[in-house]
């Protein structure tokens, strides 16, 4: 079954999906903030749509590891999520992920301004395949 991956911003969520078979992630949308409820509604529709039976959302840590400001926004909507999607809604360690997707869009050669656009949902496309790739561990002999 599928899984959502986010990566919930102060100003947009970047939504990516897995494949049917959970084995890699696919950037599919960046979300306009709308407000907590709005947002969630948004997600919720994703949810149905893709049919997806688990959502990660992106943790953004401290680089000691720590929680923030962020980590306790993106936790607050993370909860939010849980209180009204019929999934599970998994936090997800995401440090560097917008700095690795900076890097791999950088390094495709696309211009700044359409890296800037796509930064949110390579950001999510990597924190899902980072969660598929653990679970696939965990789950081998």
């Amino acid at each position: 079954m599928r899984v959502l991956g986010l990566d919930v911003g102060d100003r947009r969520i970047g939504v990516a999906v897995s494949d049917a078979l959970g084995l890699t992630a696919q950037r599919v949308a960046v979300l306009e903030r709308r407000g907590m409820s709005r947002d969630v509604e948004a997600v919720q529709a994703l949810v149905e749509q893709y049919g997806a039976c688990a959502v990660v959302v992106g943790l953004p840590l401290t680089m000691r590891g720590e929680r923030g400001v962020q980590a306790g926004k993106v936790t607050v909507f993370a909860d939010a999520l849980r209180r009204r999607i019929a999934v599970p809604v998994e936090l997800l360690d995401e440090r560097l992920t917008t700095v690795q997707g900076a890097r791999a869009l950088r390094e495709t050669g696309a211009s700044r301004r359409r890296r800037k656009a796509a930064i949110d949902q390579v950001a999510a496309q990597l924190i899902l395949q980072d969660f598929l790739d653990r679970r696939r561990q965990h789950e081998s002999p």
